[in-house]
C-alpha cells in the first residue's frame, strides 16, 4: 500500500482536496482508503443507540454491521492510542491510503497551504513534505509547488512520484 498524507493548518482545505483526490484516483484505477486523525472527544455513536449502550456497558469493541457497511468501534479504556502503522495494519489492502492528520509522523505528505489562513508553511520544518499545493506559487519552496485548483496536476504528481 502506498501512503500519502495531506498536511496543513485548519482551514487550509485539506479535507476539500482529499474529497476531490479520492474519486480522481479511483477514476484512474486505484483503490483508496483513508485514515483521519480526530480530536480526543469525537464519537461516531450516539446516546440511545444500542451500540452506544453496549460500549457504555463496558464492551471493548462493538461492531455494527448492515447490508451496506460495517463500523468497528474500539474503546481504549486505558490503553495507549494506536499509532499510524498499527491503524494501517487494520485496513484491508488497497492501492493508496490517504492520511489526514498524524502530521508529526514520518511519511510522505502533500502540504495544503492558504496564505490567507495566516499560518506559516509546514514545509521548511517537515522534511517529509514532498510538495505544496497552494493558490499561487510561494517563494522559497524547496519542494515542487502545485496549483491548488488543478486537480489533474496534483493527482498526476502523486501518480508520477509513485505516491498513489
Amino acid at each position: 500500500m502506498r501512503l500519502i498524507g495531506f498536511a496543513g493548518w485548519s482551514g487550509s482545505g485539506k479535507t476539500t482536496l482529499v474529497t476531490q483526490v479520492i474519486p480522481a484516483l479511483i477514476a484512474r484505477g486505484r483503490t483508496v482508503s483513508t485514515i483521519k486523525h480526530a480530536h480526543h472527544d469525537f464519537d461516531v455513536d450516539q446516546p440511545g443507540k444500542d451500540s452506544y449502550e453496549h460500549r457504555a456497558a463496558g464492551a471493548a469493541e462493538v461492531l455494527v454491521a448492515s447490508s451496506r457497511r460495517f463500523a468497528l468501534m474500539h474503546e481504549y479504556r486505558g490503553e495507549a492510542e494506536l499509532d499510524l502503522h498499527s491503524l494501517l495494519a487494520r485496513l484491508a489492502p488497497v492501492d493508496v491510503v490517504i492520511v489526514e492528520g498524524f502530521k508529526r509522523d514520518a511519511f510522505p505528505k502533500l502540504e495544503v497551504h492558504r496564505p490567507e489562513v495566516g499560518k506559516p508553511l509546514l514545509q521548511p520544518d517537515d522534511r517529509h513534505i514532498v510538495a505544496v499545493a497552494s493558490p499561487k506559487p510561494l517563494p522559497g519552496l524547496t519542494v515542487p509547488w502545485l496549483p491548488l485548483d488543478d486537480l489533474d496536476a496534483i493527482v498526476g504528481f502523486l501518480i508520477a512520484n509513485d505516491l498513489a
